[in-house]
Parts: structure tokens; C-alpha cells; sequence
């Protein structure tokens, strides 16, 4: 049995650790010692378990392995948030990022090398795609974030309370590899995070939101980003195949099947002279009015092959204002990290793309030579004027 084919400890959960050992002929308890070793203590050793038995210990180094990826590159923001660089088996490098905050540290993992969708406000669907991420390669982004911020074995409080799937990658596009990783998180011998604490972020994958509830019971923010299907389709390809009314009917279906009174975020990049009009907020609070949600509205963060501008601040606040007096629960997403181009649309990595879609954004930025969005002289701009 070569390395690459040994079953890897580091990306694997409880259900799949017991099996591992029931065909070992070993109780099923090893399991949970093993998960607390790695993702309690941070030991990616199997010679320093010392809680499991010396011939136990040998037969793991023979037959499986620890394997986590390779932090390359950490970036320190200003304001004190850290961009990683993490390199993954297919050569890709992807970025996650932690932002510290008064109660809680939030890291933002990445799920994919690159993305397919291709949204247009994001950096990292300019990149192409090459492959979806591992269980460890998900996993090993808080593992080495815990690593980094202290995190194994301190007497401290955790620095990272809180996990969305929010970098790169559409999260539902690799669903098995993401939600064994997200059960980790929430295993009470590995990493114990809430359940309100863990976010799956998706921009809208409609079969896989409607069988998510037999895998999880993690919290859910939909990407968007605009308040009708023809503005969507324009700036999220994805809305073609799964329309908004198909997207909000299968998010009630999973925030219905979950026993406590959780909400979906709801995720809306504000893009100046595109979906940041007085009537875009209008037609969103019309949309949204039968369906119990928080809105989290995110003022664009400019990247190169985006020629996006962000919105100005009274804009914001206007687009804001009309959601509160509609009442619905607004906040206005604080900019972290965009001095190390760690901010929300901003993440890109290194991705070996298989796609040549990186090839064509460059092209097409080059010819369009600053040409703004063009298709936004519509009734909703229309009737903002008036």
C-alpha cells in the first residue's frame, strides 16, 4: 500500500474512525482518542498517543497516515486579521483568513481550488477552477489556524469560535468532503463548535441545500446579491439553472427541518450602479417578506479584472435603512482584511486552472480597457432617480 492510498486520520470523522478500527478488531473508543489527539492537541504524531498502546501505535504508522496541507505564506493585516496561504495536493495554493473580533475569532476556510460559477463580484471565479479540496485540506485550514493563534493545549480561550465556508470554492459543489469536514468542527472530540457557530455559505446549489438536512444541522447564508432573476443571472450564472424562487423553497425546507430557531443569512454584495439602488433595497424587502431571514449586506471590495466600484457610504446606508424599516435585521459587513487582499471576493490563491476561464478574464479586462457594467439602466435605477 503506497502513502497516497493509506487511509489519512487527519480528514477522517468519527463514523468513518470507528469503522477504520472495528476492521482493525478494535473498539470503537479509539476512535474518539484519536480525534481528540489531533484536533484537541494538535498531535499529528501517532508515537506520542500515548493513551493507545505501543503494537496499536505501530500498526497506524504502518497502515494510515497524518497528512495535513502545507502552510506556505502568512500575510498580517493591519488590522490585526491573517491571510494563509495553503498549498493542497493538486499544486493549487488556497487562501483562508482569520478575523479577530471583540468575542470571537471567525476563519474563513476555502472548500475548492478555484470556483465554476463565476460570479462576477468575486475574485476567485476569475481563476478558474482545478479541484475540489479533501476532507484534510478543509479540515487542516482550522487545524493549522489553531496551530498558529495557540489554539492546542492552552489554558485560553479558543481564537477560532467561529467557521464559515466563505472562502474559496462553492461549498455544496464538494458536499461529501465538506460536510464530513463540517461535522468535525461541531464533534465534541475533535473541535466542538456550535452549531450555531458553523456557516456553510452557498450562492445557491438548490439539490444539494434540499438533502442537506440528512448530513448536518450547521447554520446556512445564501449568496444573493440581487432582488430579481434577470439582475442575478447577470452577476450569478448559477441563477439560470436554480432561480430565486427555487433557491429561497429549498433553504424554508432545511431551516424547517432544524430543531431550534435558527435563520438563514442572507448574503448581498452591494456593487455601485449595479444592484445598489434605492429600489433594488425595496424590491428585496418585497421578495424576502415571507421568509424569516437576517441580511448581511457587504459593500463590494475591489480586485484586479473587476472594474466594480464600491458604493458610497450614503448609499449604503440608504439600501440599509429601508430593510430596517421594513423590519427586517440588517448589518453592514465592516471591511477587514482588504490591505492583504483578504476581504470578502477578494481571495484567489494560486489556482492551476483547468478551466482557461483565467486566461479569458485577463483577455477580456484588457480589451474592456475600464469599460463600467452596462446593463444596469433599468426600471429599478429608473424609478431610484425618481
Amino acid at each position: 500500500m503506497t502513502e497516497i492510498n493509506k487511509p489519512n486520520l487527519a480528514g477522517m470523522g468519527r463514523d468513518r474512525l470507528r469503522s477504520l478500527f472495528k476492521d482493525m478488531g478494535e473498539k470503537s473508543f479509539r476512535a474518539d482518542q484519536v480525534l481528540k489527539w489531533i484536533h484537541q492537541r494538535g498531535v499529528v504524531d501517532v508515537d506520542v498517543m500515548t493513551d493507545i498502546s505501543k503494537s496499536l501505535r505501530e500498526k497506524l504508522k504502518q497502515d494510515t497516515v497524518i497528512a495535513l496541507p502545507d502552510v506556505v505564506a502568512d500575510y498580517p493585516s493591519n488590522d490585526g486579521c491573517h491571510k494563509w496561504l495553503i498549498e493542497v495536493a493538486s499544486g493549487s495554493r488556497v487562501e483562508m483568513v482569520f478575523i479577530p473580533e471583540a468575542g470571537r475569532g471567525t476563519l474563513c476556510i476555502s472548500s475548492q481550488a478555484g470556483c465554476s460559477l463565476d460570479c462576477s463580484f468575486c475574485a476567485t471565479g476569475k481563476q478558474g477552477f482545478n479541484s475540489n479540496l479533501t476532507v484534510a485540506e478543509i479540515i487542516g485550514q482550522l487545524w493549522w489556524a489553531n496551530n498558529k493563534l495557540g489554539g492546542f493545549g492552552a489554558k485560553i480561550e479558543r481564537p477560532v469560535s467561529n467557521v464559515v465556508m466563505m472562502g474559496m470554492g462553492e461549498p455544496l459543489l464538494n458536499f461529501d468532503n465538506v460536510l464530513e469536514a463540517v461535522n468535525l468542527m461541531m464533534d465534541d472530540c475533535a473541535y466542538g463548535l456550535s452549531k450555531r457557530k458553523v456557516t456553510i455559505s452557498t450562492s445557491g446549489v438548490v439539490p444539494a441545500i434540499r438533502k442537506l438536512s440528512e448530513y448536518t444541522d450547521a447554520s446556512l447564508a445564501i449568496s444573493l446579491h440581487a432582488p430579481n432573476d434577470k439582475l442575478r443571472s447577470e452577476i450569478m450564472p448559477i441563477n439560470k439553472r436554480y432561480p430565486i424562487a427555487e433557491l429561497l423553497d429549498a433553504v424554508k425546507g432545511y431551516m424547517s427541518s432544524l430543531p431550534d430557531k435558527r435563520v438563514p443569512v442572507i448574503e448581498y454584495t452591494l456593487i455601485a450602479g449595479v444592484n445598489d439602488h434605492r429600489q433594488h433595497a425595496r424590491d428585496l424587502a418585497t421578495l424576502l417578506v415571507d421568509f424569516p431571514c437576517k441580511i448581511n449586506l457587504i459593500p463590494f471590495n475591489p480586485f484586479s479584472l473587476s472594474d466594480y466600484r464600491r458604493p458610497s457610504k450614503t448609499a449604503i446606508s440608504n439600501f440599509r435603512q429601508i430593510l430596517q424599516d421594513a423590519d427586517y435585521t440588517v448589518t453592514v459587513r465592516t471591511t477587514r482584511a482588504d490591505d492583504i487582499g483578504g476581504a470578502c471576493g477578494q481571495l484567489v490563491g494560486a489556482v492551476q486552472d483547468n478551466t482557461r476561464r483565467s486566461d479569458r478574464h485577463r483577455q477580456k479586462a484588457a480589451e474592456a480597457a475600464g469599460k463600467a457594467f452596462t446593463s444596469t439602466d433599468n426600471l429599478a435605477v429608473s424609478a431610484d432617480r425618481l
